[in-house]
């Protein structure tokens, strides 16, 4: 290649390396291992070899990644027995030609299931494999030093050279400091300066499939030892942390009930503020609930608040406000005018204005007017502002109490509480009832406002609308992983982000002394994979060199008059 009066580069695509020089300037720019293309020896040995091998190998990790996320899908699709049994149950009757297919595959219980576990296992043991000899193999990498220089660096990607009067010597070492100030490692040869940067890449990959592997273990610890738990909790009544106070509760598969911290709460206070007025009217503006709270068997009390999307963090559980709604204060009477019942009811909300439904069963102490035992069920629907008599149904046109109305229906008989199957307590039971009918014998239904009274028809009781009560639904998490496996996902971004933005990259310079005794200047460089910064960085690199030993003028040749021009 002729000289040059100013550093200049060229690319081009990599030729095959004629030389081992050449083969080893381009090795280990990767922690890749090398694949194999068939089983390794004869016979149960070889095999094992080769199945390990591929087990290892960063393309089957991918594979197994895939089906752990395509395994998910049905735990997200079919009901799962640790969640919710009642929903499986319900599935199943609705699904009874699948109930089968559904047991053998285990879809209700997806996330314990023996084939989710075995590629769970399978993609923990390829990521380690895989891991482990690439970090021993970069930790090699760091502790050696950057090869020599190939014979050939004219056949590298990014290559320029030029002339100087400078001697080898002056060149080589303004080469070194140059490089070393630009953070290369450097390693000085026979008539050689070789340079090596951008190990951050691999390490950032290595960082990267390391913190996959702390998120699977972050997964598995939460999956194994988390607990969740919901408790719907009435203004002036109290919760503690123990099993069988929860309305629902979701254990991990090695969770024991010895793991709940012992605390306990009263609800005080719950505030709701809404919009009052123009188009978002009724919009949500502030849920807050304030509790007094017990750390601990024989703790302080100590007053709190709980808001949305601020939980109450108690020694790694989280206290979080799901929910509120009214629970509407019922009293019933018997014939006698006895009080067999009075108690706060809480209704579901059903829409966004609060317009809420329940149920209210009282299973013991009245007696009809003949003085047999028997059991009352009232189905209640709630609405907090009624729109008015001729102005709608029993819909709430706002979430606030501005005009509370409590429509009623009345039934008696059993409401099968006693016979040990589960009932839903928001639900009345009506198959072994009869509804109580008005004077035209149609269905007893009344429209009552706070204070207001339904008289059972034959002097059978009363009921009243007491009062308006305030509750709130808590969730009550323990996910031990959460931490770790927050930690593993900022971990692989950053690893990401180093692999995909780092380049590994080397670069050599030769100053030899021609034979007219003119130094001659080679610097050329090789990257992991081609990238256009390459090229750009030696030619910013040859060019501050360049200005340490200037270009020196070509010497002049004879040209044959016909190629003048």
């Amino acid at each position: 290649m002729s000289t040059t009066d100013k550093a200049s580069t060229e690319t081009s695509p990599e030729p095959t390396p004629a030389d081992p020089a050449e083969a080893a300037a381009g090795s280990q720019l990767s922690t890749a291992p090398v694949e194999d293309s068939g089983p390794v020896g004869i016979g149960v040995i070889g095999w094992a070899r080769w199945f390990w091998r591929q087990l290892t190998s960063m393309r089957v990790a991918l594979i197994l990644l895939f089906l752990l996320s395509l395994g998910a899908i049905p735990g997200s699709l079919v009901p799962q027995t640790n969640v919710d049994a009642l929903k499986v149950a319900e599935w199943k009757k609705e699904h009874p030609s699948f109930v089968g297919v559904a047991d053998a595959l285990q879809l209700f219980d997806v996330y314990s299931s023996v084939w989710f576990s075995a590629i769970y296992l399978l993609l923990f043991v390829s990521l380690i494999g895989c891991i482990v000899p690439r970090s021993w193999q970069f930790v090699g990498q760091l502790r050696g030093r950057p090869p020599g220089a190939p014979k050939r660096l004219d056949r590298l990607p990014a290559h320029t050279t030029w002339r100087t009067d400078k001697t080898p010597d002056e060149v080589l070492s303004s080469a070194r400091t140059l490089l070393a100030g630009k953070r290369f490692r450097t390693e000085a040869g026979s008539g050689t300066v070789a340079a090596e940067k951008g190990y951050l890449r691999e390490a950032g990959n290595l960082i990267f499939h390391v913190a996959l592997i702390v998120m699977l273990v972050a997964f598995a610890w939460g999956q194994y030892f988390k607990s969740e738990g919901g408790k719907l909790v009435l203004r002036g009544s109290g919760f503690s942390n123990t099993l069988t106070q929860y309305d629902d509760f979701k254990p991990g598969t090695l969770f024991h009930p010895d793991d709940l911290p012992p605390f306990s709460f009263t609800l005080d206070r719950f505030d709701a503020t809404y919009e009052m007025s123009g188009p978002q009217r009724g919009t949500p503006r502030d849920f807050k609930a304030y509790v007094t709270l017990s750390e601990g068997a024989h703790g302080k009390p100590e007053k709190r608040e709980i808001q949305v999307n601020k939980p109450l963090e108690i020694d790694g559980s989280k206290v979080y406000l799901l929910g509120h709604g009214y629970a509407p204060i019922i009293s019933v009477t018997d014939s006698t005018g006895k009080v067999v019942y009075k108690d706060a009811v809480p209704v579901l909300p059903q829409d966004g204005n609060l317009t809420s439904t329940g149920a209210v069963k009282v299973t013991d102490g009245y007696k009809d007017k003949d003085g047999k035992p028997e059991q009352l069920g009232f189905t209640a629907v709630f609405v907090p502002t009624f729109a008015g008599e001729g102005h709608g149904t029993m819909f709430s046109q706002f979430p606030a109490l501005l005009n509370p109305q409590l429509m009623l229906n009345a039934w008696h008989g059993s409401l099968g509480v006693d016979s040990g199957l589960p009932q839903n307590v928001y639900r009345l039971e009506t198959s072994k009832m009869e509804m109580f009918k008005d004077e035209s014998g149609q269905q007893l239904i009344k429209k009552l406002a706070p204070g207001g009274t339904m008289d059972l028809p034959n002097g059978a009781g009363t009921v009243k609308f007491e009062g308006i009560e305030r509750w709130a639904t808590f969730s009550v998490t323990q996910q031990p992983g959460s931490g770790l496996a927050l930690t593993g996902a900022i971990a692989a971004i950053a690893g990401l982000a180093g692999s995909l933005f780092i380049q590994r990259r080397r670069i050599w310079v030769r100053a030899v002394a021609g034979k007219d005794g003119v130094t001659v200047v080679e610097m050329a460089g090789l990257g992991r994979s081609e990238s256009a910064k390459l090229p750009e960085e030696l030619a910013d690199l040859a060019a501050t060199l360049h200005q340490q030993a200037p270009s020196v003028s070509d010497p002049v040749e004879e040209t044959p008059e016909g190629e003048r021009g």
